[in-house]
């Protein structure tokens, strides 16, 4: 089994994370450390890994972490584990897996794996595998923008704090954007494979990772103050009964030119297109 992690997490994710180890080592797992040295290190030793037969390979991280994992696995027969260590564990909420050290080593010893689906966002040449979303508008502007101590100090405490930075220096530009082959525009716009954001707040009740295509999530009403009201309605868990929030389901989503994010990271500032991966990736869970 090898494991995948980002030594630049932090020593409180890094605890966690030996945490589990110890108790899989002490129950007679054999397992090896890899650890990333730049973005996109992940993709080549998860690839490296799945070429060379390895049957399981975990990710140690985010959504992020999994991400570049899940892309150096797609097409291969190589399981993906995870060990939760992100800001928010968006997937995990949304394939409900379990977070403590004990359950955590329990579900990767077992091995009973469910299928996701994830996503490409396209820009020309360059493509990136998503697992949970893609966000384009003034959320992707905060994480372009944030401060990667900002996030190693306060965990999601900083996207509020960007956020309300971002509100007094956006300009709100509307997104254009064609839904299989029907156009329309929004203030922001979340193309999503599953119910959660930021966390386990509820943004598209009827999505699922587990299968194929994504629903979009367009907020029409833009400006610092609709950005708050929305973010409240959010963590909330309020956020359906907005006015100006659209979902649509979606096989294919063309993004104008912006900036946008890929589960929790930077991603493209030119327009993009976004459809689905050739072949789901199956995951451990409990």
């Amino acid at each position: 089994m090898l494991i995948i992690f980002n030594p630049a997490a932090g020593r409180r994710r890094a605890h966690r994370l030996w945490r589990v180890l110890d108790i899989m080592v002490n129950s007679g797992l054999r397992l090896e450390l890899a650890e990333t040295r730049h973005s996109g290190h992940a993709t080549i030793l998860a690839a490296a890994a799945a070429k060379a037969g390895q049957r399981l390979v975990v990710a140690a991280g985010g959504d992020g972490t999994i991400a570049e994992v899940a892309a150096g696995l797609a097409g291969s027969d190589t399981k993906m584990g995870i060990i939760p260590l992100g800001t928010a564990n968006v997937l995990a909420h949304e394939l409900g897996l379990p977070f403590a050290p004990n359950a955590v080593a329990a579900a990767l010893a077992f091995g009973r794996t469910r299928p996701i689906w994830p996503g490409l966002a396209c820009a020309g040449d360059e493509q990136r595998l998503f697992v949970q979303m893609v966000g384009a508008g003034f959320d992707a502007e905060v994480v372009h923008n944030l401060p990667l101590r900002l996030k190693r100090i306060f965990g999601r405490t900083a996207y509020v704090i960007q956020g309300l930075r971002e509100s007094a220096r956006y300009d709100f530009p509307m997104i254009q954007l064609t839904i299989d082959g029907q156009s329309t525009e929004a203030a922001s716009v979340i193309v999503t494979k599953g119910r959660y954001y930021a966390g386990h707040y509820t943004i598209a009740p009827n999505a699922s990772p587990t299968r194929p295509n994504f629903t979009v999530a367009m907020f029409d009403r833009n400006g610092p103050l609709s950005a708050l009201a929305y973010g409240t309605a959010l963590t909330l868990d309020q956020i359906g009964r907005m006015p100006g929030i659209r979902l649509a389901a979606a096989e294919t989503v063309d993004l104008g030119p912006c900036n946008t994010q890929a589960d929790g990271d930077p991603a493209f500032a030119e327009p993009i297109s976004i459809r689905n991966a050739q072949t789901p990736i199956h995951v451990v869970v409990n």
